[in-house]
């Protein structure tokens, strides 16, 4: 058997991270699938490990702005995974109005599929892009052979809006790697922090509207006005309006002290990150399975979470939850966090036992054996 995967719209973040991760693992001749073939831009194929039975295919037009990558998929996909004697087609990420069948889906993206997230953005080109993308992504999954949701939380909803699938489908969730497992630290008391060494959050995200970073910023001031030492530092990627929403909020309460917005770090070097800090936050008010979660819960940190989409099913009773869109709840849950050292050492060492199960030997495999089903 021979498979071919889609990776025409995956560049960066958590989908790029899936297929690379999923191929380091995988072990596909033990489900009788002989040649993988993966068609995609530079920057994916430069993060895939050599397998004997893999073959990355690049194609220069997938390195091209998103219209160059849609024509791509439409006019030369099917073409190739013929020629290349697929006997099914995977694709990642979400999209896929082709004419080749098999083919197998993933839906990965909760936001088009949740206006009250949408809405979020106001006016906009990116509002214009979410309807198209739950046009395109509602017809690929009424035409998949096969669907990958990542948990029952997000299978739910989807399919509530879709109606309709036309194949089976799996709950397959995403792993973690190794590299981000630290034991959970011994935890100071509060008395042990100090305006130069303050008691140090961390939450790693893209700024988006629905990620809520100005709202953990206006917590976190507040708590630094009543004298708690405590700093916030923000690392991801940016959407250029939230981001100057949060620097204009930064600004107004003068939390530049205490605030700091570091902008986007390599994934490689994410795990010192992680170990340099001593809780994480996490706002997100719309999920399919946030990885950044589940990163912190291998690196031993404590946790105070949005109480929203399907994070409480994946920390359960190992973190300590907020709503996202009320910084007067969000400062006093990690008020909580910040005084309690008994409560961060429980939180901590109950999220590393339950991340545990997580991994991408675990994904791969569950992954490989729905695809060789479907054929």
């Amino acid at each position: 058997m021979h498979l071919g995967i889609d990776a025409s719209n995956l560049r960066s973040g958590g989908a790029s991270t899936h297929l690379s991760e999923l191929l380091k693992a995988a072990e596909p001749l033990e489900h009788g699938i002989a040649r993988v073939f993966v068609w995609g831009g530079r920057d994916i194929l430069d993060r895939l490990q050599g397998r004997e039975w893999l073959e990355s295919v690049h194609e220069p037009m997938l390195d091209g702005p998103l219209p160059m990558r849609v024509l791509w998929q439409q006019s030369r996909l099917a073409r190739l995974a013929k020629k290349a004697a697929c006997d099914l087609l995977f694709v990642p990420g979400g999209t896929y109005l082709g004419g080749f069948k098999p083919f197998v889906t993933m839906s990965r993206n909760m936001l088009p599929f949740d206006f009250s997230q949408v809405r979020l953005y106001g006016v906009s080109a990116k509002v214009i892009r979410f309807l198209l993308l739950r046009l395109s992504q509602t017809k690929t999954l009424r035409k998949a052979d096969g669907t990958i949701f990542l948990n029952d939380y997000t299978r739910a909803r989807v399919v509530g809006k879709v109606s309709k699938l036309s194949g089976p489908d799996a709950i397959i969730p995403h792993g973690v790697s190794a590299r981000f497992r630290a034991t959970p630290k011994r935890q100071k008391t509060l008395s042990a922090y100090s305006k130069s060494e303050p008691f140090r959050l961390l939450y790693v995200s893209t700024v988006e509207a629905y990620k809520h970073q100005w709202h953990v910023a206006e917590a976190v001031s507040k708590l630094a006005h009543e004298g708690i030492p405590v700093s916030l530092e923000l690392v991801g990627h940016a959407h250029p309006p939230a981001l100057k929403r949060l620097r204009r909020v930064v600004r107004r309460l003068n939390a530049e002290e205490y605030v700091h917005y570091r902008g986007p770090v390599p994934h490689a070097e994410l795990p010192l990150v992680y170990s340099r800090s001593d809780a994480f936050v996490f706002a997100s008010s719309c999920e399919s399975q946030p990885n950044i979660l589940l990163e912190a819960m291998t690196a031993g940190l404590p946790i105070a979470c949005s109480n929203q989409g399907p994070m409480p099913k994946i920390l359960g009773d190992a973190g300590i939850y907020f709503d996202p869109e009320d910084p007067e709840e969000i400062a006093s849950v990690l008020r909580h966090l910040i005084a309690s050292p008994d409560a961060r050492e429980k939180y901590s060492s109950m999220a590393y036992e339950r991340v545990q199960k997580y991994t991408w030997e675990r994904c791969a495999d569950e992954t490989f054996s729905f695809l060789r089903k479907i054929v």
